[in-house]
């Protein structure tokens, strides 16, 4: 098995970066995993379980945002620190992680859910639900738009960027203005005393179904890893001695080196090292952290206002057309354009960041990795991903709608097969972070009893979700 795989350099030693610039001038990576966290969880997934269930568990989509954002932490630890994306740091603990990370990314997001749900917001905005075209055929109509924005500039990190800032600015002023039409002080009761109500499960709800939940509150699965990648291509503390990703359609790319730095214990580098970390701090609390939960109380306060009232449980492809109509009726025509034009820029936001991190995180394993690769430049590798996952979303999205399958059912298998890859890679973050980063580096006491937290509340739930599967063939 040696002989599939490239070597892995040790870090070279170099002077961290200095930050020179003030936050707001280099602010991003963490909008972006917001426009990846605002999708499927906080558009379809949970107001789906408020419809059907009420705000009693509430609890658990804040609980899962606020889990995320100490993972994220460490995740922009390792790449401030060493410039190298978490997928190398974690082959120098063991190869094998190198093939299970992409098996647990195609497994994880190969089904286009997000796809074939936006195509089907962008068909309801336009024509109506019942309008003209196949889901296939709206779905083709996204994934083009992704192509055009990844493939169209230079760089493609400042176009994904600028694209999902403008997305998330839609998303959260939409929401405030259904907020403000629709909501009653009854509603407001309702969403505060699902809040306090830590630790309650409807009983009709299975231990699975409140792992997916979980898990799609916030980015979720491995996505919360593409946050490695922002930081990278936005010259973040060491990522700036790397090259950001070019668009090789657009010219020569620069070869990226498969590996990162370290820096020596200095007091100058101590001093740097602080100013960089605060600013992952502050860009995952603001972002991340604050935004995305703000906007996930939000869609689920429409559910709670709009659908949860009139026992209305939507069907698969539904959710955001029937919400739509509702508010129609309130608000008349504005109002229903509103929340449909709320849904396309959610759910195209996830697709676009999804193709982006998915081609990121496979192209960057197979470079680093294995023998050979690096004979091709990191963005041939991206381009090859990335036009492979879009055909084939195309294709699967087809095949799924021949067959008559929800994307419903692949967007809650997305988020259970992301739930057990989380219960692998966090406490693997934190174990990396401590062996290799120098001292001053290393998570401290809080940092990693917040990590351990989650670590046991993933591993709980997946070995909690297999007992459950077990039982129901047992019972089946």
């Amino acid at each position: 098995m040696a002989k599939i795989y490239q070597p892995i350099d040790d870090f070279k030693v170099v002077e961290l970066p200095e930050k020179q610039l003030p936050f707001w001038k280099i602010a991003g990576p963490g909008a972006i995993l917001v426009g990846l966290s605002i999708g499927a969880g906080e558009s379809v997934i949970w107001p789906r379980i408020v419809a059907e269930y009420g705000g009693s568990m509430i609890w658990a989509a804040v609980l899962g945002v606020f889990l995320q954002l100490w993972i994220n932490f460490e995740v922009g630890r390792w790449t401030i620190a060493t410039g190298e994306t978490v997928y190398t740091g974690y082959s120098r603990i063991w190869r094998g992680f190198a093939p299970l990370f992409i098996l647990l990314t195609v497994v994880g997001w190969i089904a286009p859910g997000w796809a074939r749900t936006s195509g089907l917001a962008l068909k309801a905005l336009v024509l109506g639900p019942g309008g003209w075209g196949s889901d296939t055929f709206w779905t083709i109509v996204t994934f083009a738009a992704v192509a055009l924005i990844l493939f169209g500039p230079k760089m493609i990190y400042q176009s994904v960027e600028n694209t999902v800032e403008v997305l998330v600015a839609i998303v959260t002023i939409g929401l405030i203005l259904v907020a403000v039409m629709v909501g009653s002080m009854d509603t407001w009761k309702e969403l505060g005393a699902g809040l306090i109500n830590v630790g309650y499960k409807d009983p009709g709800m299975s231990v699975k179904q409140l792992f997916i939940a979980l898990v799609f509150a916030g980015a979720g699965g491995t996505a919360n890893l593409f946050y490695t990648f922002y930081l990278r291509d936005k010259n973040i503390g060491m990522g700036a001695q790397l090259p950001g990703l070019q668009n090789p359609l657009r010219g020569r790319s620069e070869k990226v080196p498969a590996t990162g730095f370290l820096f020596e214990a200095t007091e100058e580098n101590r001093k740097r090292f602080t100013e960089w970390w605060q600013y992952v701090k502050n860009d995952q609390m603001l972002f991340f952290w604050a935004l995305n939960t703000l906007t996930i109380l939000l869609f689920i306060f429409g559910a709670l206002a709009v659908l949860h009232p009139n026992g209305i449980v939507p069907e698969p492809g539904r959710l955001i057309y029937d919400e739509a109509q509702i508010l129609g009726k309130i608000w008349g025509v504005a109002g229903q354009k509103i929340f449909l034009l709320v849904g396309v820029a959610t759910l195209f936001g996830t697709q676009l960041a999804l193709v982006d991190g998915v081609s990121r995180s496979i192209s960057d394993i197979i470079y680093t990795n294995f023998r050979g690769a690096q004979k091709r430049d990191l963005s041939w590798w991206y381009l090859l991903i990335a036009g492979v996952w879009i055909v084939g979303g195309c294709v699967i999205t087809f095949v799924m709608e021949q067959l008559n399958v929800s994307e419903l059912g692949f967007l809650f298998n997305a988020a259970y097969m992301g739930g057990f890859a989380m219960a692998i890679y966090v406490p693997l973050t934190l174990y990396m972070n401590y062996r290799f980063l120098p001292d001053f580096a290393k998570p401290k006491r809080f940092s990693t009893a917040m990590m351990v937290i989650a670590s046991c509340v993933y591993i709980g739930f997946a070995i909690s979700s297999i007992i459950w599967e077990v039982k129901q063939l047992i019972g089946g």
